[in-house]
């Protein structure tokens, strides 16, 4: 059979939900010896790299691993495009992909680190694209993200009207993803004012793929997953809200979908130490906000 390509784009910060997702994917498959993961990562400490380099001895799974900090482009990418207050700018990784990966890659399945797997990936992986340069599934709230406050803003860029898609999950064809230039078209939307108008690379993918995306149903990215999905059978749960299943206080966990399995994918030892890891960036920035 042929391999199965995932990416995940992260930073130490998040070191520990990359491995909930590259496990929750490993543990919901049958195809566990095609799965090789791309990890795209930055500011990763030694420890945490061995933590994440423990999938392979549980899961029989290929990794290969980027240090975007040794990546002249991505430095110089994160460096001038507008900054992601609430995620930093590992979102711009993503965008490089194909720029990352060998040309034997020819299809990859983009996962951001906030979600969760409870169904064959090979069942998405393995798709009929039908020409298309990705496949993706519609954000629930698209029309707010690009319109803004009463829906108005940025209509000489997007029309509420047309499907948006959400970027975190994305499968892509490779060669059409390196054939629409997505970096060029970033410098030119930055050169143009664009990118300071626009939500960072979501909304610049969507522009660049505007009517060339296969649309993909629900399931395969549930957004904002809440306690109502458990009973829909979502195949991918994507915990976009404030809320998440490693939140500090139980009461924060307990809004969303499947925050129990969720906690055993992690593993209990890796959980408690990931809270601990969390609790010590709060109070860092609760003292330093203090002052």
């Amino acid at each position: 059979m042929n391999a199965i390509h995932i990416a995940l784009t992260f930073d130490d910060n998040f070191w520990a939900p990359a491995y909930a997702t590259m496990r929750s994917v490993c543990l919901f498959t049958f195809r566990r010896h095609d799965l090789i993961f791309h990890l795209c990562h930055r500011t990763l400490t030694d420890q945490h790299r061995e933590d994440l380099a423990a999938i392979a001895d549980e899961f029989p799974v290929e990794l290969r691993w980027y240090d975007l900090d040794q990546s002249e482009m991505f430095r110089d990418i994160a460096k001038r495009m507008p900054e992601n207050k609430r995620l930093s700018n590992i979102v711009y990784a993503r965008l490089m992909l194909d720029r990352l990966v060998g040309p034997e890659v020819e299809r990859i399945l983009y996962l951001d680190c906030d979600m969760l797997v409870r169904d064959r990936i090979e069942a998405l992986f393995d798709i009929d694209m039908q020409g298309n340069a990705i496949a993706a599934v519609r954000d629930t709230i698209g029309a707010f993200i690009t319109g803004g406050r009463d829906l108005k803003g940025n209509r000489d860029l997007f029309d509420p009207a047309n499907y948006y898609f959400n970027a975190g999950m994305v499968l892509i064809d490779t060669a059409k993803w390196r054939d629409a230039d997505i970096i060029g078209r970033m410098e030119e939307a930055f050169a143009s004012g664009v990118m300071a108008r626009i939500y960072y690379d979501q909304d610049l993918l969507n522009l660049i793929f505007h009517g060339k995306w296969l649309k993909l149903p629900w399931r395969w990215n549930t957004v904002d997953a809440r306690h109502a999905h458990e009973g829909l059978d979502p195949a991918i749960l994507h915990y976009t809200g404030e809320n998440k299943p490693w939140g500090v206080f139980a009461g924060m966990r307990q809004s969303v979908a499947f925050a129990r399995l969720y906690r055993h994918v992690m593993t209990n030892e890796l959980f408690y130490r990931f809270a601990r890891h969390r609790w010590k960036r709060w109070w860092r920035k609760t003292l330093r906000l203090g002052r």
